[in-house]
C-alpha cells in the first residue's frame, strides 16, 4: 500500500505547469460519430503469423482492430512515415488519434501538429514520448500519454543482460563459433566477474530501481543519481547509495547505465568532454534513448578504448541509417530497439492503449501516471 500511495503521489506531482496554458485547447472527450485513428507500427512481414501474441507490428496492430471497427471507428496502420509522400503524412490533415511507439517512432514535429486540425490525442504504446514536440502538443491543447510501466521489466531484464554480455566478454567468443575459431586468450584477457564492481544508475525511476533490484544479488557497488532520493525503504531494498551529483559519480563507475527520459537537458549529454572524465576502460549500456548520447564521442571512445564496451538498442534516428557510425564501431554489443517489446510487454502496452482509447470514447480520464501532456502541462520529467 506504501508504494502505490507513493506511485500516486508522484503522478499528482508530475503536473507542475511549466507554462502558461494555451489559449485554445483542444477538447480531449471524443463527440459522437466515427473517430480516425492511425497507428505507427513496425512491419513484421513473414514473422507476423508466427505468434499469435505478436500484436505490436503492423498486422497485429495492437488487436484492437476488430473492437475498433465494431463501434464504427476508421482504424488505419502503417509503417510508413518518413517524407512529404509517406503513408502516415497522407492522414495528417484528419486523423484524430495518432498511436505510435519507441520502437518505430513516428515523429510528431510541430509542423505535422499544426497540419493536424482535428487531433486530440496521441498516444505511446509502451514507454517515452520524446519522438512528440511535447511543448508544440502543449501549446496546441493536445493530450499525450503512454503506457506508464508497461516495459519496465522488459528493459530492466534487458539492461542486465547486456551488463553480463559486457563484463564477460561474451561476443568475440561468439563470433569465433560462427567463424569456426577457438582462441580461448583472445575472450579471457578482457573477461572479468561482475561481482564486486562498481555500477552506476543515471536515473533510478521505474526501470532504474528494477535494475538495481536485480543486481543486488550480485554483490555489485551499487550507485544511482536521480532527480528525487528515493525513500529509505527502497534503498535498503536495492542496497543502492545516492549520489547527488553526477559528474562525482560518473567517475567511480566500471559500469554506467542509462535510465533517464531525452529532454532538451539531456540531449547530448554523454558529449566528448564527460566521456573524457569516465574511467578508462568503463563498460556503457544505453536502453534509455540514442540522442542522450554524442553519437560520434560514443564511436571515438570505443575505437580508442576509452570505452571497453557500449552496448543498447537505441539509436538516433530509428531505423538508424546503414552508415550509423555505431553500427561499426569496435567493442559494440548493439542491437535494433528491442528491449522493450517482448511479447509479454506488447500485450501490456496494447491493452493500456485499449484501455485509454475506451476512456477516450467515454469520456473519461486516463490513469495520471499516464499523461505526459495534459491541459498544456509537461509531466515533470520532460520540463
Amino acid at each position: 500500500m506504501a508504494m502505490m500511495k507513493r506511485v500516486a503521489e508522484s503522478a499528482v506531482r508530475a503536473f507542475a505547469l511549466n507554462s502558461a496554458s494555451p489559449a485554445l485547447t483542444r477538447h480531449l472527450h471524443a463527440s459522437a460519430g466515427s473517430k480516425k485513428i492511425v497507428g505507427v507500427f513496425y512491419k513484421a512481414n513473414e514473422y507476423a503469423t508466427m505468434n499469435p501474441k505478436f500484436v505490436g507490428c503492423v498486422e497485429g496492430s495492437l488487436g484492437i482492430r476488430d473492437w475498433l471497427e465494431s463501434q464504427g471507428h476508421q482504424y488505419i496502420v502503417t509503417d510508413d512515415k518518413e517524407g512529404p509522400n509517406c503513408e502516415l503524412e497522407k492522414h495528417i490533415p484528419d486523423l484524430h488519434v495518432l498511436i505510435s511507439t519507441p520502437f518505430h517512432p513516428a515523429y510528431v514535429t510541430a509542423e505535422r501538429i499544426k497540419k493536424a486540425k482535428n487531433l486530440q490525442l496521441l498516444l505511446t504504446a509502451g514507454i517515452g514520448s520524446d519522438h512528440i514536440d511535447l511543448k508544440a502538443a502543449a501549446a496546441a491543447g493536445l493530450t499525450v500519454a503512454e503506457v506508464t510501466g508497461s516495459n519496465v521489466v522488459s528493459v530492466a531484464e534487458d539492461e542486465l543482460m547486456r551488463i553480463l554480455i559486457l563484463v564477460r566478454n561474451f561476443l568475440p567468443g561468439h563470433h569465433q563459433v560462427i567463424n569456426g575459431e577457438w582462441n580461448v586468450a583472445a575472450i579471457a584477457y578482457r573477461a572479468y566477474d561482475l561481482e564486486g564492481k562498481t555500477v552506476g544508475t543515471v536515473g533510478a525511476g521505474r526501470i532504474g530501481r528494477l535494475l538495481l533490484q536485480r543486481l543486488k544479488p550480485f554483490n555489485c557497488n551499487l550507485l544511482y543519481h536521480d532527480r528525487i532520493k528515493m525513500d529509505p525503504d527502497m534503498e535498503n531494498q536495492t542496497g543502492a547509495k545516492f549520489e547527488e551529483d553526477v559528474d562525482a559519480m560518473l567517475p567511480k563507475c566500471d559500469i554506467i547505465v542509462i535510465n533517464m527520459p531525452l529532454t532538451e537537458k539531456t540531449k547530448g549529454m554523454f558529449n566528448k568532454e564527460r566521456i573524457a572524465k569516465l574511467k578508462k576502460g568503463v563498460l556503457i549500456v544505453n536502453n534509455a534513448r540514442g540522442a542522450i548520447m554524442d553519437t560520434q564521442a560514443v564511436a571515438d571512445a570505443c575505437s580508442s578504448g576509452h570505452i571497453a564496451g557500449y552496448s543498447g538498442d537505441v539509436w538516433y534516428p530509428q531505423p538508424a541509417p546503414k552508415d550509423h557510425p555505431w553500427r561499426y564501431m569496435p567493442n559494440q554489443a548493439m542491437t535494433p530497439h528491442i528491449s522493450g517489446t517482448t511479447i509479454d510487454a506488447q500485450l501490456r502496452y496494447a491493452a493500456g492503449v485499449k484501455d485509454m482509447l475506451d476512456r477516450y470514447f467515454k469520456g473519461e480520464d486516463f490513469p495520471p501516471q499516464h499523461y505526459i501532456v495534459k491541459e498544456g502541462k509537461l509531466a515533470s520529467q520532460y520540463q
